[in-house]
């Protein structure tokens, strides 16, 4: 009788050890992803979006399966063009605000206690947003030149549109591809589809390429006169939860939903506007380079998996 409890309980202790065992899903360039690794990214999509606990989890492993393999990725790339992984400690910790900011969360010990609830540690975080940050920088230095913004005519632009009291509109953004012209509406009623199935937030995460999927597609807050030509005539027609229909970038096809709106008084400080709609050109179209050379450089690499 002993001899067959014995043998049962090793038989529950093998397949408790079964499931949590760690296999290697992916090896890309010596580079190593488990089903850890998935399930870590997992709680820390979860953690940064809380809309994702909506969706079933199979389409949430889904998600982190193809955020850990850009990860992964762009860490090789940064691995051959940097001595070391690492930021500056005052510019991780500003990174590490922005996002317990975003959450709502007033500080950095409110942000761990939060983080414990995803059994996320902050130096899990840290190790996220380094590389993120790191992959910018190396598009910026590979691209920069090729950035072309037109600062005058901007600033003409503001100029002209500002008023005692212009609007500002807090949007979200997908953006997503297609092969051609044919695809683009296909391709739209599927997004629709899926946003009143799982809402925005959701689609952002399972369709868009840009790097605010990781937040939903959150791009906050924006001053109509910082927004080019085609974007507000698009945006301007909308009600608040509205979303607007395909607009052809040069990188993609962008969806906006407009959040909210409100009033802003501008035409006090016609540089800051200045700034801020430099800022949003430069980081729209170093957004179509980082996706045009995280594809050359995912082709080139040794994929298993």
């Amino acid at each position: 009788m002993k001899k067959k409890i014995l043998i049962f309980l090793l038989i529950l202790i093998s397949v408790k050890a079964q499931s949590i065992e760690t296999k290697i899903i992916y090896n890309i360039q010596n580079e190593i992803i488990t089903n850890i690794d998935i399930k870590n990214e997992f709680k820390y999509l979860v953690a940064l979006n809380n809309s994702l606990k909506e969706l079933d989890k199979k389409k949430i492993l889904n998600i982190s399966n193809e955020s850990i393999i850009r990860e992964k990725i762009k860490k090789i790339e940064i691995s051959k063009n940097f001595k070391k992984i690492e930021l500056n400690e005052d510019y991780s910790e500003l990174l590490i605000k922005n996002i317990y900011t975003r959450l709502n969360l007033k500080s950095i010990n409110e942000f761990k206690i939060y983080l414990k609830e995803y059994d996320l540690e902050i130096e899990d975080i840290k190790k996220k947003i380094t590389i993120d940050a790191l992959w910018n920088e190396l598009i910026i230095a590979k691209y920069k030149s090729k950035i072309n913004i037109d600062e005058v005519k901007i600033k003409k632009e503001i100029i002209k549109n500002s008023k005692v009291q212009s609007k500002e509109y807090q949007l979200s953004e997908i953006i997503f591809e297609v092969k051609n012209k044919e695809e683009i509406e296909k391709k739209y009623n599927e997004v629709v589809k899926s946003i009143n199935e799982i809402g925005f937030e959701n689609s952002a995460a399972t369709h868009s390429f840009s790097e605010s999927a990781k937040i939903g597609g959150d791009i906050g807050w924006i001053n109509e006169n910082s927004l080019n030509q085609n974007i507000m005539k698009n945006v301007s027609s909308l009600k608040v939860g509205g979303i607007t229909k395909p607009i052809i970038l040069s990188n993609g096809i962008l969806v906006l939903k407009l959040i909210d709106i409100k009033n802003s008084e501008t035409t006090k400080d016609i540089e800051n506007e200045l700034k801020k709609a430099i800022n949003y050109e430069r980081n729209r179209q170093f957004n179509q380079y980082s996706k045009i050379y995280y594809n050359k450089i995912k082709k080139n690499l040794d994929f298993n998996g």
